[in-house]
């Protein structure tokens, strides 16, 4: 997920808006960027998700499935906006999430 997040910055970094209705590689690409970081927030845990409330965990999987069944109906405005504004705070929470020690896992006597 974050690795895909920071691939998306890296692709739009040195570009403009006007850049994604000249290139449609471009386009394509930050679009395969966003369905990964959703697809991969489908698979965080509610614990892992509580863990960092601020995130829209259900909006990045709501977009996710917006540009997997509407792909021919994208708009560029917002894929520039999530990329430009939305990316840089998500990433900094991934990896926020990802140098928090672990929380001591369960056993049967927990429960």
């Amino acid at each position: 997920m974050l690795d895909a997040a920071k691939e998306a910055r890296e692709f739009v970094s040195g570009r403009s808006r006007p850049d994604l209705d000249s290139s449609r590689m471009l386009a394509l690409s930050l679009v395969k960027c966003i369905e990964i970081v959703g697809e991969a927030a489908t698979k965080v845990s509610d614990e892992t998700r509580n863990r960092q409330p601020h995130v829209p965990w259900l909006d990045i999987v709501g977009m996710r499935n917006r540009l997997i069944h509407a792909y021919f109906d994208i708009n560029l405005d917002i894929l520039w906006s999530t990329i430009t504004q939305d990316m840089p705070p998500l990433i900094t929470a991934l990896e926020n999430l990802l140098s928090e020690p672990l929380p001591p896992a369960s056993t049967p006597s927990d429960t």
